[in-house]
């Protein structure tokens, strides 16, 4: 039976499990349009293609399959680049489907003409074109399987918009197959000897392709061998914060007491991540190419091994496989660096309470306990960058696998679209976005989609009129020259109420606890907007003090 080319494409879709997709819609790619309508597959209409292609990287985040995400040609692709670079940075799976021109237009510059394959290369694993319609099926299932296998990461596939027309014989779709790296025996046994030989241990996790299981496997093989275990930035998600291995994040603004005994272990378990710029404090923690830790690194991408830092022990795995290994080892009866996990916990602990006052008649310091005493272990966070994140990060602690969507590139805006997704994905837990004035205002426009699709999320707003990180930096290295980094706000809660949300302004501490509570009791998705001080620009200097020690 012959088929369009736009219904082949969601015939592929289909086959290969997708459920939603993010669009914002365009002539050049109508036939998908109309192929989805009956297709059974929800699609969730966005406001800006950034912000759609956020939402389909928190779909690949929360979930581990390949988000979806489609455009037309030129600005939409391009707007949608900036979730596009996410996905690359984070090793999430996606694939954006983009619609393009005609054939037959080729190389003159046609209306919105790019040339992807040129255009986009570093933002994605793959750039593909499909030209022909009977090729379809192929393409798709290729496009899976690069975005899932290795270290993730998103694919581009452009849609010519003639050949999404061509009526076509074309084989049926099927669902693309998993690539899994399994460690061999002899490395396990080889990390084993490695530790009955340390004195001070340790285990950093990061990177994608983790499951519940492989969590829960992870946190019991910490727990046996009385491990100390930290996340790289903005994978908290990954380790319960309460259990007793934990010795906190390892990224922006770490504790200098953890960066110390990072840089101090004998033996570096480096599972899941790459241990890029920010985990590794500006590749401070461990020496390139060669680390004075031994270091075992395990990754799913060969590619990844020996590409900055020389392993001692070098292993191809995904977490879940990896971390399944492990359970073959047997612990020591008293491990020699056990006494050492108790006092990294408890460093975190102390490092994670919040300060009790900071300059202002808004505390976040208490705001951030009442919001750890009053929200559920499953609850949703969601942020994008700013100086605001590292109360989120700090003082939250984070208990359970799925609970965390940041970028780790430090993109802005990045939170409001992707507490959207999470609602839609997760209808029944809490989602709640962190933001800055600065950061929500990047992709504010998709509280709108929130509320078309009735996404009840609560966006904090913490308001302190500026581009915080950014005047920090500014006041550091040229203080009292302050230029480029005011805002003009509008009423965050009005803006809220004209959407057709629930609105909220804080102004002092104790307002804080009953305007999220009707937030929460609307039902509605809500902005609770949190008027900072802007001299409590962290948890603990303020700008003044950044500006007279510079």
């Amino acid at each position: 039976m012959k088929r369009t080319g736009g219904e082949l494409i969601v015939e592929a879709l289909k086959a290969n499990g997708v459920e939603r997709v993010s669009c914002v819609p365009g002539e050049s790619y109508l036939a998908v349009l109309d192929a989805l309508k009956d297709s059974g597959i929800e699609t969730l209409v966005c406001r800006q293609e950034g912000g759609a292609a956020m939402m389909a990287d928190a779909w690949g985040r929360l979930t581990g399959k390949p988000g979806i995400c489609m455009v037309t040609r030129g600005p939409g692709a391009t707007n949608a680049s900036a979730g596009l670079h996410v996905a690359k940075q984070d090793s999430i799976p996606m694939i954006l489907f983009i619609g393009q021109i005609g054939r037959d237009m080729k190389e003159r510059e046609a209306f919105q003409e790019v040339e992807y394959r040129r255009a986009f290369t570093e933002f994605a694993k793959w750039v593909g074109e499909i030209d022909d319609a009977r090729r379809i099926p192929e393409f798709v299932t290729r496009a899976f399987a690069v975005a899932t296998s290795g270290r993730p990461g998103p694919v581009v596939l452009t849609l010519p918009e003639d050949m999404l027309l061509d009526e076509v014989e074309a084989p049926e779709a099927r669902p693309y197959t998993p690539v899994e790296a399994h460690p061999g025996p002899s490395q396990i046994a080889a990390l084993g000897a490695m530790l009955k030989t340390a004195k001070r241990p340790m285990v950093v996790l990061g990177g994608t392709r983790w499951s519940e299981a492989s969590v829960a496997g992870i946190q019991a093989f910490a727990e046996k061998f009385k491990l100390p275990v930290g996340c790289s930035f903005r994978r908290q998600m990954l380790f319960d914060h309460l259990h007793p291995s934990y010795a906190g994040d390892i990224g922006i603004g770490i504790n200098p007491a953890l960066a110390k005994e990072v840089k101090e272990a004998d033996l570096l378990i480096l599972l899941g991540g790459r241990f890029s710029e920010m985990p590794s404090s500006s590749y401070t923690l461990m020496d390139i190419p060669y680390p004075a830790q031994t270091l075992i690194h395990v990754h799913p991408d060969p590619s990844e091994l020996g590409r900055v830092y020389r392993a001692d022990l070098a292993i191809c795995a995904a977490p879940e496989e990896f971390v399944a290994a492990l359970a073959s080892l047997d612990a020591p009866a008293a491990p020699a660096w056990a006494e050492r996990t108790e006092t990294m916990h408890a460093a975190y602990l102390a490092w994670s309470t919040p300060p009790k006052a900071s300059p202002g008649s808004v505390q976040m310091g208490e705001i951030m306990q009442w919001i750890e005493a009053n929200t559920a272990k499953d609850t949703i966070f969601t942020n994008g960058a700013g100086n605001y994140a590292t109360w989120l990060h700090r003082f939250h602690r984070f208990q359970a696998f799925n609970t965390q969507a940041a970028p780790t590139s430090g993109s802005m805006g990045y939170g409001l679209p992707a507490a959207v997704a999470a609602k839609q994905l997760f209808p029944q837990r809490e989602v709640i976005c962190f933001a800055g004035d600065g950061c929500f205002m990047m992709h504010g426009q998709e509280f709108a989609t929130a509320i078309r699709y009735n996404l009840p999320i609560i966006t904090l707003v913490i308001n302190n009129g500026m581009y915080g990180t950014i005047r920090m930096h500014q006041e550091r290295e040229y203080p009292g020259r302050v230029s480029a980094t005011d805002l003009t706000n509008p009423d965050f809660a009005a803006l809220a109420k004209a959407y057709g949300g629930h609105g909220e302004t804080v102004e002092k501490t104790e307002d804080f606890a009953p305007a999220f509570l009707r937030a929460r009791a609307s039902g509605k998705p809500a902005i609770v907007e949190i008027k900072l001080d802007p001299e409590a620009i962290t948890p603990t200097r303020t700008l003044s003090q950044i500006r007279d020690k510079s």
